[in-house]
């Protein structure tokens, strides 16, 4: 057994030998058995999970409440227990409609229909017959509303040009749903109302405008206007904190990240995006040893191992970001290991998408450092190819203005004060060009008005050179 910890990896038949000592068919057959046991008795601990922790999704304790009562009224109605049915029907459809939640009030009155139809009770069903048509109503109304939405965030979820062609529906969509909300009148049409604008504005860049929303709904709940046992505020916050790192407003945003990371539970998956956030608020506000805390913190998270592949990567980027502005005096082996994944990634890879700017740039800086004219002349050609070929839209105008900085250098032989005055009107134009909508932009890890100074910082201490004229 202590063989089997030591290895999670393991094959299948590597198992079947640790526990049974031969890999036969017999065994093998016997191990799959016995997984079967283990996960049913695993699946039987999801009853016992606690969901009031306020740090987890807020509604998803009374909507385990709901499901808890809809399971027992099932029961007892299968027993023909009528009495004690009606009475868990009356409490969970209170408890639905405290919640906002009407595909359960549409069961409740179903099966209240059902209920008093059994015991010939015709002024009730009556009765429980005009709620239910009319909570049916109100659920089409969420369903239709819900489709809008789905629909929608599914387009932004595929390629760049998918999202430019849906970026000019958007509002016909948000009007629908205006529209819907008017006849509902429920948590979940507001909800999805409240969402698409967030994603509109966003795509246009309009972080500014999130950031009122954001407020706006953060003071419609503290009035108690928005239903408290459905709305996510977490959500909210990192929508929030997100807006001001877009907006570059790094200092405000990352004083309320400090403030908000409280509400997000350490063993979701929420609590590492918005740690994400939290870690570029801190390296865009130039807080660079506070970058680092919070980065020894988030991967010594147990759930930090258990990430995507693409998520890891990009923590293993941001950790090359932070190494490369504040060097440790003694690099670990996985610091080695790192730094010589990031000076392999390919010139572009779709599946980190957003960052090829950010690799290359990397590179760029690490072989300023170690003063090798060949590897950046190198990755100086790379940046300009990239440029050409995936930096032509007028969306991606920050990138270019950096990228042109970067070529002159080259055009000043390297020379830092030269570079600096002739780069003084692409830095002012850079400076007065806000980020692009998140459906056209290369993420900037650190801003480029900062690269740009490590740039020429790196050019003060020593020009690249040759490699026949180091040696």
């Amino acid at each position: 057994m202590a063989t089997l910890t030591a290895t999670p990896g393991a094959t299948q038949l590597q198992v079947v030998k640790a526990l049974y000592g031969k890999p036969t068919a017999a065994n093998v057959r016997a191990l799959q058995r016995l997984q079967s046991r283990v996960k049913n008795k695993l699946l039987n601990q999801l009853y016992f999970l606690d969901h009031s922790d306020p740090r987890h999704l807020v509604s998803r304790r009374y909507q385990m409440e709901c499901l808890d009562l809809l399971h027992k009224i099932n029961i007892l109605f299968a027993e023909g227990e009528y009495v004690l049915t009606e009475r868990l029907l009356y409490r969970c459809k209170r408890l639905a409609e405290a919640g906002s939640f009407t595909n359960y009030s549409v069961e409740c009155a179903r099966l209240m229909c059902t209920v008093y139809s059994q015991q010939r009770q015709a002024l009730r069903y009556q009765k429980a017959t005009r709620q239910l048509l009319k909570l049916q109503q109100t659920l089409a109304w969420e369903d239709e509303a819900e489709r809008i939405y789905s629909d929608t965030q599914m387009a932004l979820a595929h390629t760049v040009r998918s999202r430019r062609a849906v970026l000019p529906l958007l509002p016909t969509y948000i009007a629908q749903l205006e529209a819907l909300h008017r006849k509902a009148r429920t948590f979940s049409t507001y909800n999805h109302l409240y969402r698409l604008r967030l994603a509109y504005e966003e795509l246009q860049g309009n972080f500014k405008e999130m950031i009122k929303v954001t407020a706006e709904a953060s003071r419609r709940f503290r009035e108690g206007k928005l239903n408290a046992r459905r709305f996510d505020l977490r959500f909210n916050h990192f929508v929030s904190i997100y807006a001001y790192l877009r907006s570059r407003q790094p200092v405000q945003g990352l004083r309320l990240a400090e403030q908000y990371s409280r509400d997000f539970h350490p063993s979701s998956s929420n609590w590492f995006y918005f740690q994400e956030h939290h870690v570029l608020l801190a390296l865009h506000a130039e807080q660079y040893e506070r970058a680092q805390q919070l980065l020894t913190t988030i991967t010594k998270n147990p759930a930090y191992l258990i990430q995507r592949e693409a998520a890891l990567e990009r923590w293993d980027l941001y950790k090359a970001y932070i190494d490369f502005v504040l060097p440790p005096q003694r690099a670990t082996a996985r610091q080695r290991q790192m730094a010589q994944w990031v000076l392999q990634l390919p010139e572009y890879s779709r599946d980190k998408r957003g960052h090829n700017v950010a690799i290359l740039v990397l590179q760029l800086l690490h072989f300023l450092r170690e003063r090798s004219l060949e590897e950046v002349l190198l990755r100086l050609e790379r940046l300009r190819k990239y440029q050409q070929r995936h930096l032509y839209e007028a969306s991606t105008l920050r990138s270019r203005l950096f990228l042109r900085l970067l070529q002159v250098i080259v055009e000043k032989n390297f020379d830092a004060a030269a570079a600096a005055e002739r780069g003084k009107n692409m830095l002012l134009q850079l400076q007065d060009t806000p980020p692009p909508g998140e459906a056209f932009a290369e993420v900037e890890i650190i801003p480029y008005e900062q690269l740009w100074k490590l740039v020429l910082g790196l050019l003060r201490e020593g020009r690249p050179m040759a490699t026949e004229a180091a040696a």
